[in-house]
């Protein structure tokens, strides 16, 4: 199982710190599982977030670039891309990744890496967070955005 070897979450109080979610639109029932994972990180690291949805993972990259200029502390970027039978699985997936890295590059700002790049729906769901999943990715990608946020703040690189 990929979540092999993770490491333990460190949960702090992280309500001082400004969080927005990033969320694709395609495959319903996994993006709800990811969203509410999101949402029970917060929960547990005492912060919110606020949900902006948009039509796919391709433009994940954009408006998490816009949210990193409107001065968030972490964003959660949540999709879903499910291999098929044509390049565009590839395309999208090495798109969303490397525009996510950029805007955490050029924006230093924390960005919570949840897009799922699944060969088929059975791995998305069992990765969802759902109530019959194996892993709860949103959870991971939210809890890793708060623990990189908290270390940027701590270097002085983002300040209340």
């Amino acid at each position: 199982m990929a979540g092999d070897g993770a490491p333990e979450t460190e949960v702090f109080d992280a309500s001082g710190l400004r969080v927005a979610i990033v969320a694709a639109s395609w495959h319903t029932q996994v993006m709800d599982g990811l969203i509410q994972g999101v949402q029970r990180a917060l929960a547990d690291f005492r912060a919110t977030g606020v949900v902006h949805r948009v039509p796919g993972t391709f433009e994940l990259p954009v408006v998490a670039s816009a949210l990193a200029q409107q001065g968030y502390d972490a964003v959660v970027a949540l999709g879903v891309v499910i291999r098929g039978g044509t390049p565009h699985f590839d395309y999208v997936c090495n798109a969303a990744t490397d525009g996510l890295v950029r805007v955490g590059l050029d924006h230093t700002v924390a960005i919570g890496f949840g897009v799922l790049t699944c060969d088929n729906d059975a791995q998305a769901l069992d990765r969802a967070g759902l109530a019959h999943s194996r892993e709860d990715k949103g959870y991971e990608a939210a809890s890793a955005a708060l623990l990189t946020a908290r270390t940027l703040r701590e270097l002085g690189v983002r300040t209340p």
